[in-house]
């Protein structure tokens, strides 16, 4: 079972009067897996404060809405973005139905040199490499296709499934805002599709609640019935200052809780601050280089420069993981 779904499943062993969601939680550990440092605090603190009916900072469940990126906040992204090792697969598909696109850049870049330095080969580049093998089928189609990637790849420095490229400690984060009466969104560059497919079962959080980039689709009318088809566009990229905007239009009403790790990040984060009423704002520092990666300023995958600077200015929390977290990713089963 998922680290998750045991967490959810003791949940649901607790006295029915009251729920799970409607008792704030004080007890029991919420976060065993965080060391007791000024991160842990400060959520803990948080939550503590807005879940108290006769506290000033009192929140009603409606406005508790916290938002998280997804590459580096929630799971891994080194060595590389998981959906680019995705569509590395779907190209090499692609070629195998007609090889002559071996042969045409970016294409031949992607599938024969470092995936890292592709990424740095051009904009237009890599759009059309990631369009070209998220398009050309319908949504259904491209659902199953994620979903046996997702369910079959191995991660190519752990070989870890990849849903097993998690940090444990921010699935326990989940679960205990969840238990606090907070809605948990994911906010990621990452493809809102290619999300879904794992999103609720990983992290508990429905497809309702995935924002990621969007691929133009088409509807079309066949005798089974409509269909959606993924076009060779796209629709919009979730990165920056288009998760605020990506925020307001999903869910209408500003975060008081947000959690990042890159510059990408920092507008979301922000955006967040700028509410009135109590909000926390975090960011994960990726530092410990033997149980993860260490990376930060001048990273080509999740760089994080500006944001380092800002939370130090605005006192937000800085999760250190080779300080803060006692164990990095789940258990192998």
């Amino acid at each position: 079972m998922h680290p998750l779904a045991t967490i959810l499943a003791a949940c649901l062993l607790l006295p029915v009067i009251g729920g799970c969601t409607a008792v704030p939680e004080r007890a029991a550990d919420p976060l065993p897996s965080w060391r007791d440092a000024a991160a842990r605090t400060a959520i803990i603190d948080f939550v503590e404060r807005t879940t108290d009916p006769n506290g000033p900072d009192f929140l009603a469940e409606a406005d508790r809405v916290a938002v998280f990126d997804n590459d580096g906040t929630l799971w891994a992204e080194q060595p590389i973005y998981f959906q680019f090792d995705f569509a590395l697969e779907r190209m090499r598909d692609l070629v195998d139905e007609n090889p002559e696109l071996a042969t045409r850049e970016p294409f031949q870049t992607a599938i024969d040199g470092e995936a890292i330095d592709f990424l740095e080969s051009g904009h237009a580049g890599l759009l059309e490499f990631l369009l070209a093998t998220h398009s050309g089928t319908t949504t259904a189609e491209f659902e199953v296709a994620a979903e046996t990637w997702i369910r079959e790849a191995r991660h190519p420095v752990t070989d870890r499934p990849y849903p097993a490229m998690v940090y444990q400690p921010m699935i326990e984060l989940l679960a205990y805002l969840e238990r606090n009466g907070f809605s948990n969104w994911i906010v990621s560059g990452g493809g809102a599709d290619f999300m879904r497919v794992f999103a609720e079962e990983t992290y508990g959080i429905p497809p309702g609640r995935v924002i990621g980039s969007e691929i133009e689709l088409e509807h079309r009318s066949t005798p089974e019935g409509g269909v959606l088809v993924r076009m060779p566009g796209l629709e919009t990229l979730n990165d920056g200052p288009q998760k605020v905007i990506g925020i307001h239009r999903a869910i209408g009403r500003r975060p008081v809780a947000a959690f990042g790790n890159s510059d990408g990040d920092l507008a979301m984060l922000e955006w967040t601050a700028g509410g009135d009423g109590p909000t926390l704002c975090v960011y994960v520092h990726h530092t410990d280089e033997i149980r993860e990666w260490a990376y930060d300023r001048g990273s080509k995958i999740g760089g994080l420069d500006r944001g380092l600077d800002a939370a130090a200015v605005r006192s937000w929390p800085v999760i250190d993981m080779k300080r803060d977290w006692e164990q990095v990713f789940p258990d192998r089963n």
